[in-house]
């Protein structure tokens, strides 16, 4: 659906119609991506009660307008799309980027955020200088070094789970076409803009401090593009953190332990819509 916004704003409702009174689960996704990212936790989110908005950011894929500079431009606009959009009480959910933009969206919305879950995120999420210029100077092999340093390798190397689920299918290549797509559809310039955006987001420790609401993170313990280790400081700044790590996921999590991270988000929205007793 199109959220009633203006540039339009995309987003993906898990095969159910949105409906405003019920509880909402608004997933935010990284770099260079767009909602399909969170096809298998939203579709089970939107068949078990809850209301999906899967977005897909602005300038990336089916959401018009450039790709906004900083993190907290992005958070002006989606919040601003779910408050046209009747949104009541809502959980953010974001994976690395989006996960920074789920931080200052319920800054934004503090009387409607039930929930933040922070998937694969760090902080500060700077991008090493040569990865930077190479996303602007040579895209492609930007792309493929962000792809491999995404998922986890097995002791084999990538030819087995959780990289290839099954025969005939890779979650790299999945997530090296939806990169290429997004390049061709909407620019070479959407890479390097986000990244710059998450080098330079600095408010990430006030902002979590200031939450009053519960924070969820979902870590991979073979997470090379944002180790558990660098998400440290941020669980140290929240009031009510939850950390759950996944054994041998990547960057990638959400399609390499898909049932995981699923998990983790649903018993996550349980609790937090729970009414209180």
């Amino acid at each position: 659906m199109d959220l009633p916004t203006s540039p339009r704003l995309y987003a993906y409702t898990g095969g159910r119609a949105f409906d405003a009174a019920k509880p909402t689960v608004v997933f935010l996704h990284g770099a260079q991506h767009d909602h399909s990212v969170w096809i298998l936790q939203s579709r089970y989110l939107a068949h078990h009660g809850y209301s999906v908005l899967a977005l897909d950011l602005p300038g990336h894929m089916r959401s018009d307008g450039p790709p906004l500079e900083t993190i907290e431009a992005m958070a002006d606009r989606i919040a601003e799309a779910l408050r046209a959009a009747g949104v009541g009480q809502f959980i953010a959910v974001g994976q690395s980027m989006g996960s920074l933009i789920a931080l200052e969206l319920a800054k934004r919305m503090p009387q409607a955020v039930r929930g933040v879950a922070l998937v694969a995120t760090a902080f500060p999420m700077r991008v090493a200088e040569p990865l930077l210029n190479a996303t602007r100077d040579t895209p492609g092999e930007a792309m493929d070094m962000i792809n491999i340093w995404s998922h986890s390798p097995s002791i084999a190397g990538f030819d087995r789970k959780p990289s290839n689920p099954g025969p005939g299918f890779s979650n790299m290549w999945q997530n090296l076409r939806l990169m290429q797509r997004i390049q061709r559809r909407n620019g070479a310039s959407v890479l390097p803009t986000d990244f710059v955006a998450c080098s330079r987001y600095a408010a990430g420790l006030e902002t979590a401090a200031a939450l009053q609401c519960p924070v969820l993170f979902v870590l991979g313990t073979s997470d090379s593009m944002t180790p558990p280790r660098a998400a440290k400081a941020l669980i140290e700044a929240c009031r009510q953190p939850r950390v759950v790590t996944l054994p041998h996921a990547g960057h990638a999590l959400m399609s390499e332990d898909p049932d995981g991270v699923r998990t983790a988000i649903s018993e996550f929205a349980r609790r937090v819509f729970a009414p209180a007793s």
